[in-house]
């Protein structure tokens, strides 16, 4: 590889980085997963959205290498990618150590732990939890007795 070909891979990788993380949901998604893996239904309830929104997310993450994902069950769960190579792996703990201690940021750490001894995805039983907790069947039971 010729200098100037590395000097242009780099420059695209930093790029890269910097388009994946310039949406707030995304970042906020970066710094939840550097806690340890992560199941998309405890992301949704985190971050109070849908599973939709929260997937795309993840996925453009996933697309951009910085992030990994396995089917565990019914659920996705997804992790920091391993191993990260070097630039990106710098990128992460520089903005790990200088945004962990915002409150945005404290209280996603903080809700996290909360959502975590909930277990969603082992009491969801295969169905999608709505950022609330409820499961999708748990909301059309409510509108059918509203109806009533």
């Amino acid at each position: 590889m010729y200098a100037d070909d590395y000097v242009n891979q780099t420059m695209e990788d930093i790029t890269q980085i910097y388009k994946a993380l310039s949406e707030q949901m995304r970042l906020r998604i970066l710094m939840l997963l550097t806690q340890g893996e992560l199941c998309v239904c405890d992301l949704m309830a985190v971050l109070d959205e849908p599973q939709s929104k929260v997937s795309r997310h993840l996925a453009y993450l996933k697309h951009s290498g910085l992030i990994q994902g396995k089917r565990v069950g019914t659920w996705m769960h997804y992790f920091l990618r391993d191993p990260l190579d070097e630039l990106v792996s710098a990128h992460i703990e520089f903005l790990n150590r200088k945004l962990s201690g915002l409150s945005w940021a404290r209280a996603d750490a903080e809700k996290m732990g909360q959502v975590q001894s909930q277990k969603l995805c082992e009491n969801s039983a295969g169905n999608n939890p709505s950022p609330k907790g409820r499961t999708a069947s748990n909301k059309k039971e409510a509108k059918r007795k509203l109806k009533k």
